[in-house]
């Protein structure tokens, strides 16, 4: 509890929260250390804010005395948009001071490593929502899609530091695929991303934002300095069966963890250019993965997942280049190794007969 406070008086937040509240006589509790105390109690395993005075009472010693419940629900009660607006613009005035530690550190900022290549200088942004249950009728708690009862909330999380950016408080029936909801949550994270106009970012999502992704991120107009890449799941249709079922089986290369192992049992091939919809965004590619299916996914098998016997998932990327990511064999929108043969000669002579026969445009190949 003492290194949270401590640090949150010397990266400058404290100072930074003062101007967001507003300052009272004799006896006013500060709402700057209430709301700070509020986060570490949180922290350190706090579920309400009952639990909060609590935990106070029990470290009076450290801190002084604590807060009472009603003067945390009082401060959280006047945290209105424009509120919750100033202290967001001093989160990131923070941010960016942790982060200038955090590259002086023997180690430097913490770059994520995939399958032994460093992505340097690349932040990486992973959006999620979750289901929160709440065991009784609090505000906003509604039936959820899983069954359940409670909130929905929607977060952007930085999987370099593990910091979480931005999370919108959504009722339990909010829906998955909601456009607007992650484009807002995106606009909060970019926004507490320190020098985010001229980084370069690479944004994951699940299924859920695949509308946001191919109809917002590829399109719209980046600042000219800032370079976004994106991966999101894609729901498969009839369209994309079929374009699987025209992959030659040479096509389909072993998949590999995040850390470069081989995963056996797991095959991907590109389907870039053999199934397309009207007003594709430019550069969009779909990777395809199959694997047996478990005893979990019997019930749910498409016709043609039985046919074939396969389970399959489509991941949709912008991805075409990584500058400074040596080795990463990515080249106008063709995975390295798409079609494996003996020959150099015959694997030059069959992927340009594969790319004829199933790509209109040829991909330039």
């Amino acid at each position: 509890m003492v290194l949270l406070r401590r640090l949150a008086d010397r990266s400058g937040l404290t100072q930074a929260l003062a101007g967001v509240f507003p300052q009272g006589g004799v006896g006013w509790r500060d709402r700057v250390v209430v709301l700070v105390h509020l986060a570490i109690s949180i922290a350190l395993g706090a579920r309400s804010v009952l639990e909060a005075e609590h935990l106070a009472l029990h470290q009076v010693r450290l801190t002084g005395p604590g807060a009472s419940d009603s003067t945390v629900h009082r401060t959280l009660e006047t945290l209105d948009a424009e509120r919750l607006a100033a202290i967001a613009r001093a989160r990131a005035k923070v941010r960016q001071v942790v982060w200038s530690w955090l590259s002086l550190r023997p180690g430097g900022f913490p770059w994520l490593t995939i399958t032994g290549k460093r992505l340097h200088k690349w932040v990486v942004v992973d959006m999620d929502a979750t289901i929160i249950t709440a065991a009784s009728k609090k505000q906003g708690a509604t039936a959820t899609w899983k069954r359940t009862f409670g909130f929905h909330p929607l977060a952007a999380w930085c999987a370099n530091t593990g910091e979480c950016l931005a999370m919108l408080l959504r009722p339990g029936n909010a829906g998955s695929n909601t456009v607007t909801d992650h484009i807002s949550v995106l606009a909060d994270a970019l926004a507490q991303i320190p020098g985010s106009s001229s980084a370069k970012l690479l944004v994951r999502v699940d299924g859920a934002g695949a509308p946001t992704a191919c109809t917002n991120t590829s399109s719209s107009s980046p600042p000219r300095r800032r370079t976004v890449r994106f991966t999101t799941g894609w729901t498969i249709t009839a369209l994309d069966e079929q374009a699987i079922a025209r992959l030659p089986e040479a096509a389909w290369e072993t998949s590999l963890n995040q850390d470069g192992s081989v995963q056996e049992g797991y095959f991907v091939a590109e389907l870039s250019g053999v199934s397309e919809r009207e007003g594709w965004s430019k550069g969009l590619r779909l990777i395809v993965r199959r694997v047996k299916p478990s005893r979990r996914h019997l019930a749910n098998l498409t016709d043609f997942e039985k046919k074939t016997g396969f389970k399959y998932s489509i991941v949709a990327t912008n991805i075409s280049r990584m500058t400074r990511i040596a080795g990463s064999h990515q080249r106008n929108g063709w995975m390295r190794s798409t079609v494996t043969m003996p020959s150099s000669r015959t694997r030059s002579a069959r992927t340009r007969r594969w790319a004829c026969t199933t790509c209109p445009r040829n991909h330039g190949l």
